[in-house]
Order: C-alpha cells, then sequence, then structure tokens
C-alpha cells in the first residue's frame, strides 16, 4: 500500500498559554480532497497555516513525500515549492501585472525560463477564463478574478498538494461559484488538496475525507459521504443542522 503524501502525527499548537491544537493527527492519500469543516475559532485555518510553515508547532510531526519537515525557513522555502497556498486574502502584488504575480515565484524561487513559465501561466490563465488579463493589474479586477489568479499562481509552480483557504470567504455571492468550479476541477483531476471551507455543498462534493475541528481537536475523521449522512457526534449533527444546504 503506498504512503500518504501527507501525515500529521500528535501536533501541538499553542499562543503563549492558549492551546489552539491539540493532538492533531491524520493523513493524505495522493490524489484526495480532506476538507476541514468546524465552527470559527475551531482552528482549521491555523492548522493549514502550520502545514505550510506559515505558523510554528511546539510538539508532534509532519511528514511530507517521505520526509519528515524540519521547522527552519531554509527547510520551509524548498518545501513551498510542492505545497501551494490560496488565501481568501488573493495576497497579490498591486504594483505587478497578473503575469508577473504569477512568474515572479518560478523565476526566482525555481530559477525556471521565462519563456517556459509564461507559455504554462498563459495555459492555466485560458483554463480559468482569465488569459485576456495577463497584462491587467489587480486594481482592474474583481474579487473572483484576483481569487483566480492566485490559484494560478499556486498551480504555477507545479505542487505536490493544494491548499486552500476559505478562498471564497470574502468574494460576493455570485463570485464563488466560479472560483468553486477550479477547484472541482482540480480534484477530478486528482490534484491533492485540503480545503477549509464554509461551503457545505461543496464540501460534500468534493471532501473524500472530512475532519470536523472543534476547540482544537479533531471530534471526527471519517469518509466524507459518511460525514454527511450519519455524523457520529452530537457536536457534528448540530453543526450540519445550522448550516443552510
Amino acid at each position: 500500500m503506498a504512503e500518504p503524501l501527507l501525515k500529521v502525527e500528535h501536533l501541538q499548537k499553542s499562543y503563549g498559554n492558549k492551546r489552539v491544537l491539540e493532538d492533531i493527527s491524520f493523513e493524505v492519500d495522493e490524489g484526495s480532497v480532506v476538507v476541514l469543516l468546524g465552527p470559527s475559532g475551531s482552528g482549521k485555518s491555523t492548522l493549514i497555516r502550520c502545514l505550510n510553515g506559515l505558523e510554528v508547532f511546539q510538539s508532534g510531526s509532519i511528514v511530507f513525500n517521505g520526509e519528515t519537515v524540519q521547522s527552519s525557513q531554509k527547510n520551509w522555502r524548498r518545501l513551498r515549492q510542492q505545497i501551494g497556498m490560496v488565501f481568501q486574502s488573493y495576497d497579490l502584488f498591486p504594483n505587478m501585472t497578473v503575469m508577473e504575480n504569477i512568474l515572479l515565484g518560478p523565476m526566482k524561487v525555481q530559477k525556471r525560463k521565462k519563456d517556459e513559465a509564461a507559455r504554462q501561466a498563459l495555459s492555466l490563465l485560458k483554463e480559468v477564463g482569465m488569459e485576456q488579463y495577463a497584462e491587467a493589474y489587480p486594481r482592474e479586477l474583481s474579487g473572483g478574478q484576483k481569487q483566480r489568479v492566485a490559484i494560478v499562481r499556486a498551480l504555477e509552480l507545479n505542487p505536490r498538494l493544494m491548499l486552500f483557504d476559505e478562498v471564497t470567504a470574502s468574494l460576493d455571492p455570485e463570485m464563488v461559484r466560479g472560483v468553486l468550479e477550479i477547484i472541482l476541477r482540480l480534484a477530478k483531476e486528482n490534484m491533492t488538496m485540503i480545503v477549509v471551507t464554509h461551503e457545505m455543498n461543496f464540501a460534500r462534493q468534493i471532501g473524500d475525507k472530512i475532519l470536523f475541528l472543534e476547540d482544537g481537536k479533531i471530534l471526527e475523521q471519517t469518509p466524507g459521504s459518511q460525514f454527511f449522512a450519519r455524523p457520529q457526534t452530537d457536536r457534528a449533527k448540530k453543526f450540519l443542522e445550522s448550516m443552510d444546504f
């Protein structure tokens, strides 16, 4: 049996005396989608940021592609080439065009040639319906368009794992569907992903495995179909009942 692409064991994270992640353990198989669900403040975003080196954890281990992750900045810079992340806030450089934003990582970090990287960028932009905006600046784009560019920027590095942290949270409702359709297409193409979302119908469509968190702990870890049909805990049942889907 193949080893999981990502293995997290007994992860602990605190801010001072406040414990925000408690004994987190799970695995992500290559080609699968894991969805993190739970109420606000349950630790979902903190967990996903730990998986990309943006938050320092105090104990436990992360094993990615067979390699135990060391928490040095040098090590994380190398690993981030294989772990793409998209935030709800886009984080595009306002003084750069769409193409310049996308090419910055592959040229500066991966030392790729501009022509080759640009060809891939244009292909990816075409896939998300944004090729005509290659020379536009972020201020000229809508929120949904910026988020599509942010996804392309992450995919341009050819990551093994994609992390999505509430990528539709700051979008107008009419913008949400287009962004979610891109992520659904990536799932059908067997992109390995971890997704934080409050979109329950989307989570049900995409999640091979659901991790339900509260107070920094995993209360449930079940296949997606089982979680939505037969949640194991009363807390998960109440959570689902409170969501409009």
